[in-house]
This record gives structure tokens, sequence and C-alpha cells, in this order.
């Protein structure tokens, strides 16, 4: 029942919900099989390349969009998003953003290793992904509906 005394409808929201978990989840377990393949067996270079950069990107992005899904679904319908929630939600952008571009410095042509030689995710990208990591952490502590205002 919801305050007007109508029941309400959460079949919608559930599905949502379960979506976003799911993929979090998925894109936990890509983002971990691109920062250590060895983990399932399939490492086979001595260095982190352009595939295992890539597959933890798509992993890290499916982890912040399920997050975003998951949390956006937690709201009351007739509520409004606070401005620690949009900030929360920028963030989290941001954050993926400085990950996605320091784990890719090497493939986007701004990174250690020239243009000839192989990609290499060396320790600056490695702290910058880290850093973005961080990012998107305190944007999904934002964006946690703690509280809910009416519209």
């Amino acid at each position: 029942m919801n305050n007007n005394g109508n029941k309400s409808n959460h079949r919608f929201s559930n599905t949502r919900i379960n979506f976003g978990l799911g993929l979090t989840v998925a894109g936990f377990l890509i983002f971990v099989l691109g920062a250590d393949p060895g983990i399932v067996g399939l490492d086979r270079s001595l260095y982190i390349g352009f595939v295992q950069t890539a597959t933890f990107s798509i992993g890290l992005a499916m982890l912040c969009l399920g997050g975003f899904i998951s949390f956006k679904s937690c709201q009351q319908a007739e509520s409004i998003q606070s401005l620690a929630q949009d900030i929360g939600v920028r963030l989290v952008a941001t954050g993926y953003l400085i990950a996605l571009i320091s784990g890719m410095a090497d493939v986007f042509g701004f990174g250690t290793q020239s243009w000839p030689s192989p990609p290499f995710f060396g320790p600056t990208q490695a702290t910058g992904v880290i850093v973005g990591e961080i990012i998107i952490a305190i944007g999904f502590i934002l964006y946690m509906p703690f509280f809910s205002t009416k519209s």
C-alpha cells in the first residue's frame, strides 16, 4: 500500500533491481577476468595489454551501470533526486572516465609507450585506474538513497 491507500505495483521495480544487481555481478566478474585472467587459467602474456585493459574497462562500465540501475530502482517513484545524488551520478561517470582514459592511455596515444610498441599497462596507468575507482566509490556513496524527499 502506498500513501494514498492504493496497492502499488512493485514487480517492475523488483525486476529492475534484479537486473541491476545481475549486471553489477556480471560486470564484477568481467572486471576480475580482465584484471587477473590467471584466476581462470587464461593468462597468456607476461604483461597487461590492450585486451585485458579493454576487458576490465567493459566490466567496470557494467558494474557502474548496474549499480546506478539498482540504486535508481530503490528510490520511490514520487521522490526527487537530491543534490548529493546528482553529484554522486556525476562522480561515478567522472571516475569511470578517469579509469578508462588512464587504463587506455597507451592506446589513445598519450601513455608511456610510443605507437609502434604494443600498449602497456604500467604503474602510472594503474594509479589512474585506482583513483578513478575511488571516485566511483565516493559517487555511489553519495548516490545511495538514504533519505528521500517528496516532490
